[in-house]
């Protein structure tokens, strides 16, 4: 009988939890800012699945909050993603989702390769992707491999 009632607890907690994740953001909820930033869902905000409510109520409060440099750099941002093609943005996305699962320190060591790549001038940045690109499947995972195995140094000027 106990068994039962622990079953119908987490049972009734996880269909609150789900309920709780369904619940919209109602419009009227939104500050004057945010609604100035939404402007264009207005008319549909209802419509919108609640999800898609809460990251855009999410977004505008982010944006409200950015200096007009931070904004411009977004909107720039945005441009490029939306000029990309849909294969490119399925390939981010995809890579994100792997990015996502690694572990913290995977995570740092991804970017800290990236920040050292990008330190490089554009000459030597270009001579590594072609040296990469050359590459056979095989090869690149060996060096993947290798570079994962390396003993990390820490750069110069940091604790």
């Amino acid at each position: 009988m106990k068994a039962r009632h622990i079953i119908a607890l987490i049972a009734l907690l996880f269909a609150n939890s789900v309920m709780a994740q369904e619940v919209g953001v109602d419009w009227e909820s939104l500050t004057d800012k945010q609604q100035n930033v939404l402007n264009a869902f207005a008319d549909d905000w209802e419509a919108l699945p609640p999800g898609r409510q809460a990251r855009l109520a999410k977004g505008a409060e982010r944006w409200t909050n950015m200096t007009p440099e931070q904004r411009e750099n977004a909107q720039r941002r945005f441009r490029q993603w939306r000029n990309l093609s849909d294969e490119r943005r399925d390939l981010i996305r995809e890579r994100y989702e792997i990015y996502r699962k690694m572990s913290p320190e995977d995570q740092r060591r991804v970017r800290d390769n990236f920040r050292r790549f990008n330190q490089l001038n554009m000459e030597r940045r270009q001579q590594l992707r072609d040296r990469y690109r050359s590459m056979t499947p095989e090869q690149r995972q060996r060096l993947r491999e290798r570079i994962k195995d390396r003993p990390r140094v820490k750069p110069a000027g940091r604790d």
